[in-house]
C-alpha cells in the first residue's frame, strides 16, 4: 500500500465500485489509482470481512481506521485454522445464548494449540472490524426499570387442548443492580404487560422513578422522537404507582442496552435449563422459572465480588418509593346516556346504577375496574358504586333521585308480592308470574304496578275476577288484565263463579212431559 494514503473520496469511489463488482482495472480508471494501489485495498477490505452494507454505512473516521489497522497475514497454518473458525463463529454468535467464551472454548477443544482467550478476542475484533467505540452509562439507584419481552418464546403443553403453547416471557433489570426480574404470561398484551410490571414492582418491593420500555404497542400507543403517546392504561397504571414512562428512542439501542443483556443472560441461564423439560400449564411454567431466576440473581457478578441481589440489598432498596397500599387494578371505559329513570347501564354486567337526576338525557363517562364504577361528566366524578354483576339489577342511591323518582327504590318482587296479597290470592298469584316470565325487572316492576293500580279504578273485586281470568289464557301481563276489565270479561266469571240456589219455583224435568 502507498505510503501516502489516498483522498477519502477516492476510497469512497473505490468501495462503491468494488460492491458493484467493478473489475480491478475499471476501478483503477475511476479513481485515477495505480492498478496495484487499488488491489492492496481490495485485499486489505477481504482481509476486514465487510459486507457491503457495512462498507457503505462506515464513516470517513471508521474506514481510516480500520484500513490502517494491521491485520495478521494468515500465513501459518494456527492463523488460517482461527480465521476459518471466525467464519463459523460468526453464525454462531447470532443464536441466542451463545457467547465468545463459549466459542472460545469450542476452538480449544478442536485446536487445543490455539490462541487464549485475550488474543482470541483481539484477533476477532480485528478480523470483523466492525466494533465501534462507547461510552459507559452511569445509572442512578431507584432510578429506573428497563422492561422489554424476548423475541424467543418458551413452550408449554395446555393438557385439555393438547396443544402446545407459546408463552412471552417478561424480564424487567433495575439500572443499578442490575437486579432482573422474569415472568411468563400469555400475550404482550396491555392487561399482561401491566400484570407484569406490577409482578415486578412487589418482587424489588417499591417503585422506581421510571420504567424504559421498548416501542410496544401494549406500552406505547404512537412512537416519538420527543414526546411519544403513551397507551392511557399504561400511563393511568403508572400515575397509580406515581412513577413515570420514558420510552427508549426508536434507533437508539443504547436506551435499552441492559436491557438487551438481560434478554441474553436469560436465555443463558433460564432458557437452556428448561430446554429439555415438558410443562403443562403457564403456573408450572412459571414455577420452573422462580428458583432459577434466584441463582441469577444470587450468582457473583464477573465485575465485582457481589451478587445482584447483594448490590440491591446494599445499594438500590432503600433509593426505591414504597408500595400503595392498594394493587391496580385495569380500567375499562365507556360513554352512556343517563336514562329517564336516573340510571345508567354497564351493559357488560346488563346492571344498572344510579346518577344524580340532573344528568338525566346526558352522556356521560362510564369507568369501571373489578370492584368499582364510576361516572364521570365534564371530567368530574358525579357517582361511585360498587360494581355489582347481578344481571338486570339496580344499583340506586336515593340523594341522586328527584324526589317523583325516589319512591321507585322502594321496589322488590317482595314489595309488589305482598301488596297484592292484600287484594286477592288470584292477584297475587298473576304477580309472581309476571316476575318471573319477565327479563328486566324494570319491565316487570312496571307491569306489576300497572296492574296493581287497577283497583283503584274498578275495585278489588273485579281486578281478582280478572286476574283469574288472564291466569286461565295463561296471559299474565298488565294489557291482557286491562283488557278484560275494558271488555267487561271480568263478569262472566262472575257469574260463573256464582252457584244457582235451589228454590221451589224450579221447575224439573217432568214438567215438560
Amino acid at each position: 500500500m502507498a505510503n501516502k494514503p489516498i483522498v477519502m473520496s477516492k476510497l469512497k469511489t473505490l468501495i462503491r465500485l468494488y460492491v458493484e463488482t467493478a473489475s480491478k482495472s475499471k476501478i483503477a480508471r475511476s479513481t485515477g489509482l495505480s492498478r496495484n494501489t487499488v488491489k492492496s485495498y481490495l485485499q486489505k477490505i477481504e482481509e476486514l470481512s465487510l459486507t457491503s452494507k457495512d462498507l457503505l454505512t462506515l464513516t470517513e473516521e471508521d474506514l481510516y481506521r480500520l484500513l490502517q489497522q494491521q491485520i495478521p497475514q494468515p500465513s501459518s497454518i494456527r492463523i488460517k485454522d482461527l480465521y476459518r473458525f471466525f467464519r463459523y463463529m460468526e453464525k454462531e454468535l447470532k443464536k441466542p445464548g451463545v457467547t465468545r467464551k463459549l466459542l472460545w472454548e469450542e476452538y480449544i477443544d478442536r485446536h487445543p494449540d490455539g490462541y487464549k482467550l485475550s488474543q482470541f478476542n483481539h484477533h476477532f475484533v480485528c478480523w470483523r472490524g466492525t466494533e465501534k467505540p462507547s461510552f459507559k452509562v452511569e445509572h442512578k439507584a431507584g432510578d429506573k426499570l428497563y422492561i422489554d419481552y424476548t423475541g424467543k418464546k418458551l413452550p408449554y403443553v395446555d393438557l385439555e387442548t393438547g396443544q402446545v403453547c407459546q408463552a412471552e416471557v417478561f424480564v424487567s433489570i433495575l439500572g443499578a443492580s442490575q437486579l432482573i426480574y422474569i415472568e411468563a404470561s400469555t400475550s404482550q398484551k396491555k392487561e399482561d404487560l401491566v400484570s407484569s410490571v406490577q409482578s415486578a414492582f412487589i418482587y424489588y418491593g417499591g417503585v422506581p422513578q421510571a420504567i424504559v420500555p421498548d416501542n410496544l404497542k401494549s406500552a406505547v400507543k404512537k412512537s416519538h422522537k420527543y414526546e411519544p403517546t403513551i397507551n392511557e392504561v399504561f400511563q393511568d397504571f403508572a400515575d397509580h404507582y406515581q412513577t413515570v414512562v420514558l420510552p427508549a428512542r426508536v434507533y437508539r439501542p443504547k436506551d435499552k442496552a441492559l436491557v438487551e443483556g438481560a434478554v441474553k443472560i436469560v436465555y443463558q441461564q433460564v432458557y437452556a435449563y428448561l430446554r429439555n423439560r415438558e410443562l403443562t400449564s403457564l403456573e408450572e411454567l412459571n414455577a420452573a422459572i422462580k428458583p432459577l431466576l434466584e441463582q441469577l440473581n444470587n450468582r457473583t457478578l464477573t465485575t465485582g465480588r457481589l451478587s445482584r441481589r447483594q448490590l440491591f440489598e446494599q445499594v438500590e432498596r432503600k433509593y426505591l418509593k414504597p408500595l400503595p397500599p392498594q394493587r391496580y387494578q385495569i380500567k375499562e371505559t365507556t360513554w352512556v346516556t343517563v336514562m329517564k329513570t336516573g340510571h345508567v347501564l354497564l351493559h357488560k354486567d346488563k346492571h344498572y346504577y344510579s346518577v344524580p337526576y340532573v344528568h338525566i338525557g346526558k352522556k356521560v363517562k362510564l369507568v369501571w375496574s373489578k370492584e368499582q364504577v364510576k361516572v364521570y361528566a365534564k371530567y368530574q366524578c358525579i357517582a361511585t358504586h360498587k360494581r355489582s354483576r347481578a344481571a338486570y339489577n339496580y344499583t340506586t342511591q336515593k340523594h341522586h333521585l328527584a324526589s317523583t323518582h325516589k319512591f321507585i327504590t322502594d321496589w322488590s318482587p317482595d314489595y309488589f308480592r305482598n301488596w297484592a296479597s292484600t287484594i286477592h290470592p288470584h292477584v297475587e298469584q298473576l304477580i309472581v308470574e309476571i316476575l318471573e316470565k319477565k327479563r328486566y325487572p324494570e319491565q316487570a316492576y312496571r307491569s306489576c304496578m300497572g296492574v296493581l293500580s287497577l283497583a283503584k279504578k274498578v275495585g278489588k273485586v273485579r281486578l281478582a275476577a280478572a286476574c283469574s281470568k288472564a291466569l286461565q289464557y295463561d296471559a299474565c301481563n298488565y294489557k291482557t288484565v286491562a283488557d278484560i276489565l275494558e271488555r267487561g270479561l271480568d263478569f262472566a266469571q262472575e257469574a260463573e263463579a256464582n252457584e244457582i240456589p235451589q228454590h221451589q219455583n224450579i221447575r224439573g224435568n217432568k214438567y215438560y212431559k
